[in-house]
């Protein structure tokens, strides 16, 4: 069974950034595309982004495009999500997952990581 896990989340202020990562074990993470996906404190979910960590596709939601980035480092097991220019709508918890049936704009998640908090206020 693939495991993912989430690391830097945290505290930001408004246009701060952070940059979370996801290990993929097993060195598998070149046979997986894997995206990142956010709940709400309100529980509902929302796709971000998903990266082809062979074909280095990628796809964003129109909420972060422009302000985050993702990126994969295949040798490192692991796959980026850089956020910029944070606004407080931003808080929740940042979920990893991989991205079936491949990334796409209609991915889902398939296996998934624990997340880790996002918080951004003044």
């Amino acid at each position: 069974q693939v495991q993912l896990v989430e690391s830097g989340g945290g505290s930001a202020q408004p246009g701060g950034s952070l940059r979370l990562a996801c290990v993929v074990s097993e060195r598998t993470v070149d046979h997986w595309d894997i995206g990142w996906f956010r709940e709400f404190p309100s529980t509902k979910t929302e796709s971000l982004s998903c990266i082809g960590t062979r074909t280095n596709v990628s796809y964003y939601e129109d909420s972060v495009k422009g302000r985050f980035t993702i990126s994969s480092d295949n040798a490192k097991d692991t796959v980026y999500l850089q956020m910029n220019s944070l606004k407080p709508e931003d808080t929740a918890r940042y979920y990893c997952a991989t991205a079936r049936p491949q990334c796409s704009p209609t991915w889902y998640a398939g296996y998934l990581g624990r997340g880790t908090q996002v918080t951004v206020s003044s």
